[in-house]
């Protein structure tokens, strides 16, 4: 496949970026792909993986002359980063991210951002519960949806940006961004809120030790809470940063967990049986779309935060 970047900076190398680089190594996508992070042993870990070419100690001399640059921090730290980077960035050049929420990420580094720099917000959907450099692998894009937010942006960049999400095998759409958050908040971020909860409420009952929640853990149980492994920073910064599109469809669902409650309690079994047939029919809608297959786990390590 023919390389669509000569360099490409990568801040962040966590398992977005560092699967990126090593689609972009599988794929040849890019000449040369630097790699930025705060520890040193994360640095040491994507040079010797091989997904970065080269490593550096700051985010300003990883972008110079880079093509593209990749912002794969936490949202909350995303708008300190574009301006640290800012001046080091080439004419020319395009700067996406890949954060879970877009317009709080678009007002932090938008107004950063150079003339002459085109800047292409971005959101793959594709992920584990797993992070840091070493979580990464080159088929987590594949057949997942890449969502692109281009605004005004430059059509030859939006195209090009576009074509590199398709050459590591991901399918693209352009969406807005206060849409894309609303659909996220659905379709991610209550999800992860309610996994979260539910663990944590299976701590605080007492009643049920910690040895029959393992011992005794169901399918049920283990695979709707297994995404409460992710990434406790990343995930502070998306209901932060995405606080009005979580909380309305947060209320939503209290709203129908209440009416299933009641039916519950008054034994309203035609209610129930109702409910989980549509709702049943929703989720066959959702394998059957393509987008249920999990990827594949190619070794577990501990989330990080790296």
């Amino acid at each position: 496949m023919a390389q669509i970047y000569n360099r490409v900076a990568l801040l962040g190398l966590g398992l977005i970026a560092s699967s990126m680089g090593h689609a972009m190594k599988k794929w040849g996508l890019a000449g040369n792909i630097a790699g930025h992070a705060k520890t040193e042993e994360s640095r040491a870990a994507a040079l010797e993986l091989g997904f970065c070419d080269e490593v550096f100690a700051t985010a300003a001399e990883a972008v110079k002359n880079a093509d593209l640059v990749v912002l794969a921090v936490p949202v909350g730290v995303m708008g300190a980063v574009a301006a640290e980077i800012a001046p080091h960035l080439k004419s020319g050049a395009t700067v996406t991210d890949v954060g879970s929420v877009k317009q709080a990420v678009i007002e932090a580094v938008a107004p950063h951002m150079p003339e002459g720099v085109h800047f292409i917000p971005g959101h793959p959907l594709a992920g584990t519960e797993h992070s840091g450099p070493r979580s990464g692998f080159a088929t987590l894009f594949e057949n997942r949806w890449t969502l692109l937010v281009p605004g005004n942006a430059d059509a030859g960049a939006v195209d090009r940006l576009r074509k590199l999400w398709e050459g590591m095998q991901a399918n693209v759409e352009m969406m807005e961004a206060e849409h894309h958050d609303l659909v996220l908040a659905v379709t991610s971020h209550t999800p992860h809120l309610i996994a979260y909860t539910m663990v944590g409420v299976a701590d605080h009952l007492r009643r049920v030790t910690e040895s029959e929640i393992i011992k005794y853990s169901a399918a049920g149980f283990r695979d709707f809470t297994r995404i409460a492994a992710s990434d406790p920073t990343m995930w502070r910064d998306v209901f932060l940063t995405n606080k009005d599109a979580t909380l309305d469809i947060l209320g939503r669902f209290t709203e129908e967990l209440l009416a299933l409650q009641r039916a519950i309690r008054i034994g309203d079994g035609q209610h129930l049986f109702d409910y989980f047939t549509r709702t049943r029919a929703i989720r066959r809608s959702i394998i059957e779309a393509g987008q249920d297959t999990a990827a594949p786990d190619f070794g577990r390590v501990n989330p990080d935060g790296s």
